[in-house]
């Protein structure tokens, strides 16, 4: 076989910090690039990290750092909107009996673990630069970059995220789609006595939940229903998910009162997406958020993204040749498991929305985390 040697991977999320370190580890020569001249390495406030994200990171060779900055747990509890505990569920070990069933982490931290990982593995990374597809034939990929010079490459790998301009590049026109909902998100000090995720349904808000993220820090989250966005000025943003989480008992007077900040606090539409068909065009082939992303109502959305990368991967360094068949097998491999979760993911927001009151949220919930615990 005639392996091809040189991919560029655009975007340092995720998905593409990943599918680098994977392709390195595997002796094929990458190059990065990133848009942002920070590497989105300040970007977010928490991530929630279930056990099918973890068993990939581990693949990475970063499992025990994750560990040692994250806060590992395995339970979720439900409470009324004054704080009562309803109900606490064991959370399913989806990456397996000897991974956690849940890590909570600092997004910034998990991104330099990465950032870190991607660096010692000798790839050539260029930030603050951008990618155009100018051609491509059977055997590779003309690119210009933003500075102007030009290289070929043999695979590029589009993991530019939600508004991937390289999707939009190869002819795939679909765009993301508003679900209907949208989300305050804030990191804040962690209260004596929060050792897992709480949700609580109902108040002024859908959900009010936060997760822990280290020994002294958690991010909190309240879900409304999504606004315009012009309509609100950044600098009452403090203030506006303060008066929100006001009105919930619990561990939130405490974590209110820390939501001082405007610039620390983020608000974000959910969206909908999923490509159907094919995830790629000729010698370019999409991942993470640029093929699919949905609500974050699994916390699934970086878990996928990581699968991608990890089942992508596994397909170009198993001998078969880098061709349209091959890439239509690693859609069909990765659509079978991501459409469940995208829909489960969007039907949960929808219920919300309706105000379906008997709506089967657990045994949706259920259903779609037991898949997940098959290997990708």
């Amino acid at each position: 076989m005639n392996t091809p040697r040189k991919v560029l991977v655009v975007g340092g999320g995720a998905a593409g910090n990943a599918t680098t370190v994977l392709l390195r580890r595997a002796g094929i020569d990458v190059d990065l690039v990133e848009a942002k001249d920070d590497w989105n390495a300040t970007a977010g406030s928490g991530i929630t990290l279930q056990g099918n994200a973890l068993r990939v990171l581990r693949e990475l060779g970063v499992w025990e750092e994750v560990k040692a900055s994250g806060f590992p747990f395995g339970s979720v509890g439900i409470t009324a909107p004054d704080g009562t505990v309803l109900h606490v569920q064991r959370d399913l070990r989806t990456g397996g009996a000897d991974l956690p069933a849940t890590v909570g982490m600092q997004r910034p931290r998990l991104q330099q673990i990465l950032i870190d990982a991607v660096r010692a593995s000798g790839a050539t990374v260029r930030l603050g630069t951008t990618a155009e597809i100018r051609d491509q034939d059977a055997s590779g990929v003309a690119v210009r970059f933003s500075d102007g010079s030009e290289h070929r490459y043999d695979l590029v790998v589009a993991a530019d995220g939600l508004g991937s301009a390289t999707r939009a590049q190869i002819g795939i026109t679909d765009k993301p789609e508003p679900t209907g909902m949208a989300i305050w998100r804030v990191a804040a000090p962690r209260p004596a006595g929060v050792e897992h995720t709480d949700l609580a349904y109902g108040g002024p808000a859908f959900i009010a939940g936060y997760c822990p993220t280290s020994d002294t820090t958690l991010y909190a989250y309240v879900v409304e229903k999504n606004r315009d966005r012009s309509s609100i000025p950044t600098q009452s943003y403090a203030q506006e998910m303060r008066r929100l989480a006001g009105a919930y008992g619990g561990a939130w007077p405490a974590i209110a009162a820390t939501i001082t900040d405007p610039s620390k606090v983020n608000y974000t539409w959910f969206d909908r997406l999923l490509i159907e068909g094919s995830w790629h065009r000729g010698r370019v082939v999409l991942v993470g958020d640029a093929a699919h992303c949905c609500p974050p109502t699994l916390a699934q959305g970086a878990a996928l993204s990581l699968e991608d990368a990890w089942v992508l991967v596994q397909m170009l360094t198993a001998g078969d040749d880098w061709d349209d068949q091959l890439f239509q097998r690693y859609y069909e491999r990765r659509i079978t498991r991501v459409r469940p979760v995208v829909e489960a993911s969007v039907q949960i927001g929808q219920w919300q929305l309706d105000g379906v009151r008997d709506a089967d949220v657990p045994g949706l919930m259920a259903r779609t985390m037991t898949m997940l615990r098959e290997l990708p």
